[in-house]
């Protein structure tokens, strides 16, 4: 009975995130609610498929199996960079010379798959599906649908060409699909930070990101076409940009080494910075306002030990824990839940990551239905940082288009976050 009114919750959920982004909508009347039925039975049908037919599911385990055998294969290098280092349990030494090089290295791997074209396939066939049932134009289903394994500002490296001559509709939607997906680097890090030391664990998690990436695709569209509908006439035409990355294999993979450091010492220094804010700001609300006052006593009753004092989680576990309730994540989870939802939105992805991580290492997700809801629903570069990275990343390679990338930041930003909600009710619902 429980399990009925949670997946009950869920339905009520998606509704209300398509309500939410109905009352954000620029142009109510003109929204194109067929794409937004399509796109929603693509969603179930998608999680579906992969849940629950024993073949798909195989093949989508057998992916999950290569990305770990990636990671088994970052440990040798690792390993040899660093020796028995890579044997320490603390979490900091886990961390640096498990999941930062596992980035490097996907990254390495993924130019090397671009440069051979494999890459490009792919992508091609999941937009040929979706731009075909869902009617929307090729670029901006090549986006999104790149977004699958690349990040947010590379996937438009995909139509360049096509950029400047974007509507403002087209645009919205590569960012909010930027935003709504997570690209394959980071991914390969999420499964070293949930499944941690396990194959098992890892190939457990290694499947449901996968199925996150895919089933995303579509949610971003539909909620982009609510905010902002699309009313001039567009290119279904489905052209990949010839943009090279190498003038050799060999000068792919070096050049994928270097973008990966980048990201990963971006990774780090993301998650130093916003890991010391944190810390200064619960400074300031535990010591200097929830001892003075007794909040850190009430927040404690009144959490039911859940949080210990008057924090940043806590009031951000406020704030997203209808949310949280939304998706169909069980009472007992919620706040714990919305804090961390609030904090991939307001800090950043990683920092949401590595706490629940922490938090299931701990215990505290004993239900594995909430950890599986949360997987898909944080999983994203939905957060404030994501709104001047894309300003200049793809205002870099559009410079035309840097105003409107601009003005679209916030309300990018709100479609993602709704995009990942949803798809977080649908796991529930569908898992």
């Amino acid at each position: 009975m429980e399990t009925i009114f949670e997946t009950l919750r869920g339905t009520a959920g998606i509704a209300v995130f398509i309500g939410i982004a109905v009352l954000f909508s620029s142009d109510r009347k003109m929204i194109p609610w067929r794409v937004v039925g399509v796109g929603l039975l693509l969603q179930f049908a998608l999680a579906g498929v992969v849940m629950h037919v024993p073949l798909v599911r195989s093949g989508v385990e057998l992916v999950g199996m290569f990305f770990v055998q990636l990671l088994g294969f970052t440990d040798e290098g690792t390993r040899f960079l660093f020796g028995s280092l890579l044997d320490e349990q603390s979490h900091g030494m886990i961390f640096a010379l498990s999941v930062l090089p596992s980035i490097v290295f996907f990254s390495a791997f993924s130019a090397a798959l671009y440069y051979l074209g494999i890459l490009q396939r792919i992508v091609h066939g999941m937009a040929w599906v979706f731009s075909k049932t869902m009617r929307l134009s090729g670029p901006e289903t090549l986006s999104a649908s790149a977004n699958v394994f690349l990040g947010q500002t590379e996937a438009p490296l995909l139509i360049r060409p096509w950029l400047a001559g974007m509507t403002k509709s087209e645009i919205l939607c590569v960012m909010i699909g930027g935003m709504a997906t997570v690209a394959g680097a980071v991914m390969i890090a999420y499964i070293s930070l949930l499944g941690g030391a396990d194959p098992q664990q890892q190939l457990v998690f290694a499947t449901h990101l996968l199925t996150k990436s895919v089933i995303t695709v579509p949610a971003a569209l539909l909620i982009a076409k609510i905010l902002l509908p699309q009313t001039e006439p567009v290119d279904q035409s489905l052209h990949l940009a010839d943009e090279s990355n190498g003038v050799n294999l060999l000068d792919a993979i070096c050049r994928g080494t270097t973008d990966g450091v980048k990201l990963a010492v971006n990774v780090g220094a993301m998650l130093l910075v916003f890991t010391a804010l944190v810390a200064l700001v619960n400074f300031v609300l535990e010591g200097w306002i929830g001892e003075v006052t007794g909040l850190n006593a009430l927040v404690a009753d009144w959490s039911g030990g859940v949080f210990d004092r008057f924090s940043l989680d806590f009031l951000l576990g406020m704030v997203f824990a209808p949310v949280a309730w939304l998706m169909g994540i069980s009472g007992d989870a919620v706040l714990l839940s919305g804090a961390l939802l609030g904090e991939r939105t307001v800090l950043n992805e990683f920092v949401s990551f590595v706490r629940l991580g922490e938090l299931k290492a701990t215990g505290a997700f004993a239900d594995p239905r909430n950890l599986m809801i949360l997987t898909y629903a944080l999983a994203g570069f939905a957060n404030i940082v994501s709104i001047g990275v894309q300003i200049g990343g793809i205002g870099g390679l559009a410079p035309s288009q840097r105003e409107t990338l601009a003005r679209f930041g916030w309300k990018a930003l709100l479609g993602a976050s709704l995009a990942c909600f949803m798809t977080g009710a649908v796991a529930g619902i569908v898992g």
